[in-house]
């Protein structure tokens, strides 16, 4: 695989502004792997009108909890991932860049969202399912101009503005980036 064509884990994809497709139009995902096999990363500024209480019913901490869930992609929807900033509490979790983890413990996290709700929005996001590619996939959307890789701050991961990320993250890249965000998806558009 051409190294150009390669996403580190903590590394972001913008997508292109005339990436229409209702998976990704307007997406910012953080890649977790990237490799020969394939690709896995989730969707950070795509909040669901569902939050814990409905999703996890049953679950003794997580269904009594109005904490939000956000859609990580169009694959396997009825799997839960989670990202955070908790590493210490959370044992088993991988490091997917610099200061973020995915997965780890789920009780522990659950323990941990109950004892400081507020605190763990800016350390803490869920989601549900996950983007996916198979092997050379990426690289192919990659060189047609599907995405636009970037790297910022994890900050945008969990920042409380997670609508406005497309625009922020293509503006972390300049000039360039500043164009990009303010293109309509095409002509007709206007």
């Amino acid at each position: 695989m051409a190294d150009a064509y390669r996403i580190d884990a903590g590394g972001f994809l913008c997508a292109w502004p005339d990436l229409v497709d209702p998976n990704f139009f307007h997406r910012v995902l953080l890649m977790c792997q990237h490799g020969d096999e394939g690709a896995f990363g989730l969707i950070v500024n795509e909040p669901l009108e569902v939050t814990t209480r409905e999703l996890l019913t049953s679950h003794p901490v997580f269904g009594s909890l109005d904490f939000p869930v956000f859609r990580g992609g169009p694959v396997d929807v009825t799997t839960l991932q989670y990202l955070h900033r908790i590493p210490a509490e959370l044992p088993g979790a991988e490091p997917v860049g610099e200061d973020v983890w995915l997965g780890g413990d789920f009780e522990a996290l659950a323990r941990y969202v109950a004892r400081a709700p507020e605190r763990a929005l800016g350390e803490v996001r869920l989601f549900l399912g996950y983007s996916g590619w198979g092997a050379g996939q990426l690289e192919a959307e990659l060189r047609t101009g599907s995405w636009v890789p970037a790297t910022c701050g994890v900050d945008e991961v969990f920042s409380n503005d997670p609508e406005g990320a497309w625009q922020r993250v293509l503006r972390s890249l300049g000039d360039v980036g500043e164009g990009l965000s303010s293109m309509p998806p095409g002509p007709d558009w206007n």
